[in-house]
């Protein structure tokens, strides 16, 4: 492929990109020359939008033990702000919760990419800050680099043996692919959510936990509030936290519609805000640590990771993949072990000179067995989700759903729903008001176990992705017919 400026250029300097350099450079035995290409000043790295590191904060301890054990890193004060026990999830009516998750931590999405720039540095990786890539170059079928444009406006041309896209959910690397690949370059509108949050200190008073646990994060589910999406509250100390709605597009028309109605994203977000009783006295808070970042929204994909992510000397990862976990948008965590895992073969395949599409294809099998293999099961069960009414909702949480039930999510498994599948004749007839919302999740559950077996099956080279990807798309195109969004 001629001369090459480096290894590996990572197009994107936020949380996947900066994990995916790091594990290059922590795994490579050549000592890999990469570059970091960010759109970003060398002073606000990570930044998300020019609202500032827009996010919900939270990730698993799960996630960060892996990270330490993979690649040595460590994160403590500062860049983790708070610490929780779980996961609670509310019904509408509020009357019901449930626990999902283990213990988790809510970063300062701020400060934590200034600490991942440092760990990135002593490990060798470069960077090329208040710069764009806006396109791949490209030779005989695989991609030799990118080129771009400095914030100065001079443009650049960087060759190398892989590019990594990190660029975020609306990228136009992945979009404007320019060879023959398995990688998906569009994402169906309705597999994205509009989100937005506030950062806020209040008065303490008396916590009413069903609307804000200094120990534990919230998340409410609602379709009048948000419809097709979810509420959280996710505290950042005794008395702050990061509290937002994630909407669908079509799910809020429908709602409006339904209604009659003209609300925005915004405007559900600044009434959930005043309507939460625990909330009191709200204000930004002052502090360098939360300046410019206290307001904003952003778009997330919900849907299953890219079925392929990987071609020849390319990849996505993170948001540009479309990692976040389907049932309820957190993007962290995949991003996490993405990186990790990515940044690890790309060094393989650097050490054995084969940046192909095989060369790189493990990155696609590790993170399916290590995270990927129940999203497709999550994808079902958000679509399901969003047939139902609030009245099924309330019902469903408090009569169908088991603690082995909760445990599966918990274990990144999907649910069993084991109380509906155990129901004999005399009990079908007590629930009959609600026969539909038994079917459903019998149906769903049976679905997903279906899609993880799939998934735990991927295949181990490409050339047995088309026989593979046909028999995913015949299980989840039966789920889109059945399961039409309410109003729809």
């Amino acid at each position: 492929m001629g001369t090459v400026d480096y290894d590996v250029v990572v197009a994107g300097g936020g949380i996947a990109g900066l994990i995916t350099a790091t594990s290059v450079a922590h795994n490579s035995r050549q000592r890999a020359r990469i570059l970091v290409v960010d759109r970003n000043k060398e002073t606000e790295p990570g930044k998300k939008t020019h609202n500032g590191w827009t996010c919900g904060d939270a990730t698993s301890k799960r996630s960060l033990q892996y990270l330490e054990e993979k690649l040595g890193i460590k994160y403590g004060y500062p860049e983790i702000e708070h610490q929780v026990k779980g996961v609670y999830v509310f019904s509408p009516d509020r009357r019901s919760k449930v626990l999902f998750e283990g213990e988790g931590y809510l970063l300062n999405r701020k400060l934590l990419p200034r600490r991942q720039v440092e760990d990135a540095k002593k490990l060798g990786v470069e960077f090329m800050f208040d710069s764009t890539a806006e396109r791949l170059l490209h030779e005989d079928n695989r991609i030799v680099g990118v080129e771009g444009r400095r914030g100065d406006g001079t443009t650049f041309k960087i060759r190398s043996k892989v590019v990594v896209d990190a660029t975020g959910a609306s990228s136009v690397l992945r979009k404007f692919l320019p060879i023959n690949s398995y990688i998906e370059r569009e994402i169906d509108m309705d597999d994205v959510v509009g989100t937005g949050r506030y950062i806020l200190e209040f008065d303490p008073d008396n916590y009413d936990r069903a609307y804000f646990d200094p120990d534990y994060c919230i998340i409410h589910l609602d379709q009048f509030m948000a419809p097709a999406g979810y509420g959280w509250v996710f505290p950042k100390g005794r008395n702050k936290v990061n509290i937002g709605l994630g909407v669908s597009k079509s799910g809020l028309e429908r709602r409006n519609r339904l209604f009659g109605l003209k609300d925005t994203l915004q405007s559900l977000i600044d009434k959930y805000v005043a309507e939460n009783p625990a909330i009191k006295n709200p204000r930004q808070p002052d502090g360098d640590a939360d300046s410019g970042n206290t307001k904003g929204n952003w778009q997330v994909p919900v849907r299953r990771h890219n079925d392929c992510m990987v071609a020849n000397g390319f990849a996505v990862v993170g948001d540009a993949a479309w990692m976040p976990r389907p049932i309820d948008a957190g993007g962290i965590s995949p991003a996490i072990y993405g990186g990790t895992i990515l940044g690890k073969v790309i060094a393989e395949a650097l050490e054995a000179n084969d940046t192909s599409e095989e060369g790189l294809w493990n990155y696609n099998v590790e993170y399916m067995k290590v995270h990927g293999f129940p999203m497709a099961s999550f994808e079902v069960l958000r679509r399901y989700l969003q047939t139902i009414t609030n009245e099924q909702i309330n019902y469903g949480m408090r009569h169908f759903l088991s603690e082995q039930d909760v445990q599966a999510i918990t274990e990144r498994r999907h649910p069993e729903f084991s109380r509906v599948r155990a129901l004999n004749p005399l009990m079908w007839l007590r629930v009959l008001r609600h026969m539909s919302l038994a079917r459903g999740l019998r149906y769903t559950v049976e679905k997903s176990s279906r899609l993880v077996e799939i998934n735990l099956n991927y295949p181990e080279k490409p050339s047995g992705f088309e026989e593979w990807k046909k028999i995913l798309k015949r299980e989840l195109d039966e789920t889109v017919e059945r399961f039409k969004p309410l109003g729809a």
